[in-house]
């Protein structure tokens, strides 16, 4: 199997040529009253020339394996303030950690106090957000598994591993929730279609308006475990197909056939997966790309899910909150253990508007059980 490091070949080629065809100028190159933008160069495209061949399977270790037989596993945080989110679930930590500067074993032990603790957000990350583009992928994102590309989301010219968040102020993305939707909850764990989904993702913001807009996180693990003993044991032998084809449509609606850089592919996952470090298990399933229980009839698919999913939403007692209107923030979560959902909450003209970010999304391991 190719090391997590290996390269696509198309986004060699890319690199070398130094950039990749654009259809589409970037919106916004400025803020208001014509202060330069200082991260432009990240602003999104959607439409590419650039066309990706289907990901292989990889051999996938991750590095918080180490970190179980480390005498002193949270040493990394020796100087740092660390705060609960809530008791069980998420931490919050500020103080002195530079997470640009952590050494191996540290990142080690990082990669565990994520896998037990399911998201972490970091304050004063300032030097991470202004760090270069090659350290984000080949040093960061590597460490942890391969770096994913997105298969449709708009992403920096010349910068495919980067998916980003981003809104202008002057944007319709509010009005076009909710001309079909009620609320702009959309329940998902990321890229859980493909063979190999995300593990330890890092999300950042190089803008966001000053209120609103946080990130809900739930807790896969609890909303396992708070289900019957017998309920559990059945959903344990049922495989869940998760679908990116839906995914790839939208976008495809939204800005054109050239936004698709990979087909859009199906793969089928336990509906109960188990943590490779600390042997939590979990649900695995959600509303964004989860799409049918395998061997159940479609009504008897339908109706599962949904007691799942109103479960999970709905277990507010095993959810955590992010607030993103500190600038300098790192959200770090496994998307293996947790779901999420991004909170539309904002609307033009409030709070200064426009919310700019990018994720960095190192695929781990295949889900089993």
């Amino acid at each position: 199997m190719p090391s997590v490091t290996q390269i696509e070949p198309a986004v060699a080629s890319l690199r070398l040529n130094g950039e990749y065809d654009s259809l589409e100028v970037p919106k916004s190159t400025s803020k208001a009253g014509g202060t330069p933008y200082k991260y432009a160069r990240f602003l999104p495209e959607w439409t590419t020339s650039l066309k990706l061949p289907p990901l292989e399977p990889f051999e996938h270790v991750d590095p918080g394996k180490r970190a179980l037989s480390d005498p002193e596993p949270r040493s990394f945080l020796k100087t740092a303030i660390v705060k609960d989110i809530t008791p069980e679930f998420g931490s919050e930590i500020s103080g002195d950690i530079d997470l640009t500067k952590l050494t191996d074993r540290e990142r080690d032990q990082l990669a565990l106090f994520v896998a037990q603790r399911g998201v972490v957000a970091f304050r004063g990350q300032e030097n991470f957000i202004d760090a270069d583009y090659d350290w984000w992928v080949k040093d960061w994102t590597s460490y942890f598994g391969r770096p994913h590309i997105h298969p449709v989301s708009g992403q920096p010219k010349g910068y495919p591993e980067l998916h980003l968040v981003w809104r202008e102020d002057t944007g319709t993305t509010d009005e076009r929730f909710y001309e079909g939707r009620l609320t702009t909850t959309t329940t998902h764990s990321d890229v859980s279609y493909e063979l190999q989904p995300p593990g330890l993702t890092a999300l950042f913001l190089f803008d966001t308006p000053a209120s609103g807009g946080d990130t809900l996180f739930f807790d896969q693990v609890e909303a396992y475990n708070r289900l019957s003993p017998s309920f559990r044991a059945y959903l344990e032998t049922l495989q869940v197909e998760h679908s990116g084809y839906e995914q790839a449509s939208r976008a495809a609606a939204l800005h054109g056939e050239n936004t698709i850089k990979r087909q859009p592919v199906k793969n089928v996952h336990p509906l109960v997966r188990r943590h490779p470090v600390t042997g939590a298990k979990a649900l695995y399933v959600n509303p964004g790309f989860s799409r049918r229980i395998v061997g159940l009839k479609q009504e008897e698919s339908d109706g599962l899910l949904r007691i799942l999913y109103d479960h999970i939403e709905k277990g507010h007692d095993f959810q955590a909150r992010v607030r993103w209107g500190e600038l300098g923030t790192v959200t770090l979560w496994d998307n293996r253990i947790t779901a999420h959902s991004a909170l539309i909450d904002w609307h033009k003209g409030m709070n200064g508007g426009r919310r700019h970010g990018a994720r960095l999304t190192p695929q781990a391991e295949r889900p089993f059980i």
